[in-house]
């Protein structure tokens, strides 16, 4: 690590890859001889139509999009597609959700103020520490969509098989394991995910949606900005768009493309992942949260015996130079995100950290 830089385990906004920070920094006051900042520049202007134009077709290329699927930058986060999903997706009024924690359920809490939301699976008789059988679920023929969140950064829990939607389309949030292994595309009809995770700067959303999803017959309480048509016919241009988000993604795509792509990430965050949760096996005092086929290589939660010792371990963490290991408000305990930008040195300083600690404290 380099200037003083922390090893941030926060859940979004989180690291992103040092190359990239210092590429931005580099062009920041002056982007490619265009004599001003990206920030500064218009969103009409033919330099930044480059740029989003790079940025979409590297994504494209980083994950295989297939060409009858649209890649759409969208203002906000989870919380303006959680609406967006069900104002654009319920044609029949009906949609079908897995309830596995925080996140689908407000995306849950969200969808039922616009049609019928049938729970058709949920982890919540055990506190969400595991993904429950998706495999024969209870869909009703007229069900729009099905919807999960693919990796829950609250909960820390992720799906390593999708469920059998019967036909029905998949829509899967993604935000905070997006980019960080390979994707079969045509397998979902929408994937949106949140940038502030994996990808860049907080502030905005990416959709890939199947075009056959995008309609024109929506009702007319949907605003403008809220039909997935609007952003699909005009190239995520239809007003300014979030240019330094756009921007910065494109870097962390070129980015990703250089080093591998998704399954050189894919080998890092399991090795990554393996050296914390093996930790923890063997750990008399840390335990993590979730049942072990269902962790997430994303966000690892994990508890002392008590809320006193969390506290007073979040606190010695942070005197020992790492940042952001509270467990979210709403579960408390500790919480490590180690996203594709944290290096494995990282989690072995907080393996080394922790290891440390439960000496001192046993």
């Amino acid at each position: 690590m380099k200037y003083g830089r922390t090893y941030n385990f926060s859940a979004g906004p989180a690291m992103m890859p040092e190359p990239v920070l210092e590429e931005i920094a580099a062009e920041m006051m002056n982007y490619r001889g265009s004599g001003m900042c990206v920030m500064e520049m218009s969103h009409r202007s033919k330099v930044f139509q480059q740029i989003r134009d790079e940025a979409e077709a590297d994504l494209r290329k980083l994950m295989g999009i297939p060409g009858n699927y649209k890649v759409l930058f969208i203002q906000g986060g989870g919380t303006v597609q959680f609406a967006m999903v069900a104002m654009n997706l319920m044609k029949n009024g009906v949609g079908c959700y897995v309830e596995t924690g925080a996140w689908s359920k407000k995306a849950i809490a969200e969808a039922k103020k616009y049609g019928e939301v049938k729970i058709v699976a949920s982890s919540a008789d055990k506190n969400f520490s595991y993904i429950p059988d998706c495999s024969n679920l209870d869909i009703p023929d007229n069900a729009d969509y099905i919807y999960i969140c693919e990796n829950e950064t609250i909960n820390g829990t992720t799906y390593f098989q999708l469920p059998n939607t019967k036909g029905k389309v998949l829509v899967s949030d993604q935000s905070s394991m997006f980019l960080s292994r390979s994707c079969d595309v045509e397998k979902y009809g929408l994937i949106w995910g949140g940038v502030q995770k994996n990808v860049g700067p907080a502030g905005m959303a990416i959709v890939i949606i199947r075009e056959d999803l995008i309609r024109d017959d929506l009702p007319k309480f949907v605003p403008t900005y809220m039909s997935y048509k609007t952003h699909a016919d005009n190239d995520s241009l239809y007003n300014t768009p979030n240019c330094w988000a756009i921007y910065c993604c494109g870097k962390v795509f070129k980015y990703l493309l250089e080093n591998g792509g998704l399954e050189a990430m894919h080998k890092r965050n399991v090795e990554k992942a393996g050296i914390l949760y093996d930790f923890l096996d063997q750990s008399k005092l840390f335990t993590g949260a979730v049942r072990k086929e269902d962790r997430s290589l994303m966000n690892v939660p994990f508890v002392t015996p008590s809320k006193e010792q969390d506290a007073d371990v979040v606190a010695a963490s942070k005197e020992a130079g790492f940042d952001n290991l509270k467990g979210h408000k709403s579960v408390g305990g500790l919480r490590a995100s180690i996203y594709n930008a944290m290096p494995k040195e990282g989690v072995e300083a907080l393996v080394e950290f922790l290891t440390k600690y439960e000496k001192e404290h046993s």
